[in-house]
């Protein structure tokens, strides 16, 4: 009796501790231990970010429409998306959907594995489907392609059920900023309508007008009114010089000067400033990236010359596109606020050179251009300090480096040029516009100032724990 009674008594015991052992078999597979130390976005390298960073550089450069504030809202929304996807994997930083209104982000699985390259490569894919739709066939199959490689990839490295979480991670969350994008319907797809039939520019003396030689309509003239992420309307510039053609103006010195540093560039007796001028000018569509995407490009050489890993080039980005977004936006707002003439316009009408033209966006002919909106602050200033305050942030403040965004092209200049640091390259940015024959000296300040301040607002924002 006492033999069977033990017998049972052992049997049932058995029986549960097999049980119990059964149920902590399951819940594992499902769900670790608190403290298990699970792979950090940090622990891979940037191939996935720099490749597709690359790709979004010829995407903005070759879809009709992405114009430099337009890529560099796009920019924005797609580093953000990034980052978001990688965040969760970043102990010491923070999603920034607490911080900007209106944003809710999906979120992770606790204690669950994620292949953070996955993520961030699910999040990019549905951003870049999904802001650039119109873009060229061959553009098209390039993103098809990418998207291919990185999961094809992704499959056949990773276990199946965390690629498949990761993907449907990086999916959702490049869905939800792609929303969040949409909210903002003047900045929403604005590739569609870079200008507006019933904009009429205002006329004062010395106000801007369509412009010489193809006297093109106002671009983005309403752009001032687009969602920023840390800018605010009191991110201002002071008023321009008082308007003068007095030749003993501070006015007319400034539109002379441009005009002979121009002029001396353009006939070959200043090497150098045709050489910066050409070097950043960046605004010629299709022949390349935009004057936002150049910062991008920058970016792009310093996340390899830095061996950045995935998360690092995840927040590099993010942060760059932000801070361009915010840059466009109130340099744009202050363009249209003062509406002042771009320096060919003055020198035809007060110095006696009806034929005078920029070297900008040759043709092969002989034809030059002027941007189609107002001068007053520089756009290209106001990215590049907007773009260094950012990077400074990151990097350092003795970054040195060779920028090669061009190097090998034979339409113009190419040649690179070496910086001290990133405040060195905005700077020599600001000013080649004044050689190149479409700005002031006072745009390019204003906009250096301008772009500092919102690069700094950038930087405030709670990236780091």
């Amino acid at each position: 009796m006492y033999n069977k009674f033990t017998q049972a008594t052992i049997l049932l015991t058995c029986t549960f501790l097999l049980f119990l052992s059964s149920c902590r078999q399951d819940s594992t597979l499902e769900e670790p231990p608190t403290g298990v130390d699970l792979p950090q976005t940090g622990d891979f390298d940037r191939a996935v970010v720099r490749e597709w960073m690359q790709l979004f550089l010829d995407l903005e450069r070759f879809t009709p429409g992405y114009r430099p504030p337009v890529s560099a809202r796009a920019a924005a929304y797609f580093g953000l998306a990034g980052y978001e996807a990688a965040v969760p994997g970043m102990a010491h930083f923070n999603s920034l959907a607490g911080e900007l209104p209106g944003l809710e982000v999906p979120q992770v699985q606790a204690n669950l594995e994620y292949h953070w390259p996955t993520a961030v490569h699910a999040a990019y894919s549905s951003m870049a489907t999904q802001l650039f739709p119109t873009a060229p066939a061959i553009q098209q199959q390039r993103l098809f392609a990418l998207e291919q490689k990185f999961t094809s990839r992704f499959r056949s490295e990773v276990d199946i059920e965390i690629f498949n979480r990761s993907d449907a991670f990086g999916t959702a969350v490049g869905n939800a900023i792609f929303r969040w994008s949409s909210s903002d319907a003047l900045g929403h797809e604005a590739f569609l309508r870079n200008t507006d039939a019933n904009y009429n520019p205002p006329r004062f003396e010395g106000s801007w007008q369509p412009t010489f030689p193809d006297f093109a309509a106002a671009l983005l003239p309403y752009w001032g009114e687009v969602r920023t992420f840390a800018a605010t309307d009191d991110d201002r510039v002071p008023p321009p010089i008082p308007y003068s053609s007095d030749p003993n103006s501070s006015f007319y010195v400034q539109a002379k000067e441009c005009m002979i540093l121009c002029t001396q560039a353009k006939a070959g007796n200043n090497q150098e400033d045709r050489w910066i001028a050409d070097f950043w000018s960046d605004d010629c569509p299709i022949l390349t990236f935009t004057p936002a995407g150049r910062w991008l490009a920058v970016a792009l050489q310093v996340i390899d010359n830095h061996e950045a890993d995935l998360a690092q080039a995840a927040y590099t980005f993010a942060k760059v596109g932000m801070a361009l977004n915010d840059a466009g936006v109130r340099c744009w707002s202050e363009k249209y606020r003062y509406n002042l003439l771009r320096p060919i316009d003055y020198v035809h009408q007060f110095m006696g050179l009806p034929d005078w033209n920029t070297i900008m966006c040759p043709d092969g002919s002989g034809n030059y251009y002027t941007p189609p909106f107002p001068a007053y602050p520089s756009g290209h200033a106001t990215f590049g300090a907007a773009s260094a305050e950012v990077l400074t942030d990151i990097y350092g403040t003795h970054y040195s480096m060779t920028d090669r965004s061009h190097e090998g092209r034979t339409e113009f200049l190419s040649t690179p040029r070496t910086f001290g640091n990133f405040y060195e390259m905005a700077a020599e940015n600001a000013y080649s516009r004044l050689p190149l024959g479409v700005h002031f000296r006072m745009d390019a300040e204003s906009g250096l100032k301008l772009g500092y301040a919102i690069g700094r607002k950038i930087n405030r924002l709670s990236w780091e724990k």
